[in-house]
């Protein structure tokens, strides 16, 4: 059973930035690709960007890019999510989630994910 667990939340200023953390566990971390979520009350979760099982390759958001950058280390079944340049519009509670995949490959819809974590609240105040 995989389990996913975010990290590093928090509240910040406009113009900051935070880094997540996703410690993945349960199976073998270099066969999963990962996703990056976020979601506000009343509305659907939102696709923030991916990242392929060997990392070389991500995918982002059109309105995160150049601001968000996704990377992991498969020494440490981590995955990361980099924010910077933070909005008001960025507040939302994040999730990481996990994608077996036979190839290197990432995923954009929430539903072609396998396994969730809890999320994370990141509230960026203007």
């Amino acid at each position: 059973q995989v389990q996913l667990v975010e990290s590093g939340g928090g509240l910040v200023q406009a113009g900051g930035s935070l880094r997540l953390s996703c410690a993945f566990s349960g199976r073998a971390f270099t066969y999963y690709s990962m996703g990056w979520f976020r979601q506000t009350p009343g509305k659907d979760r939102e696709y923030v960007g991916a990242i392929t099982q060997s990392g070389g390759n991500t995918d982002y958001l059109d309105s995160v890019k150049g601001r968000y950058i996704i990377s992991r280390d498969n020494a440490k079944n981590t995955v990361y999510l980099q924010m910077n340049s933070l909005k008001p519009e960025d507040t939302a509670i994040y999730y990481c989630a996990a994608k077996l995949a036979l190839l290197d490959t990432m995923a954009t819809r929430a539903s072609e994910y396998d396994y969730w974590g809890q999320g994370t609240q990141v509230t960026v105040s203007s």
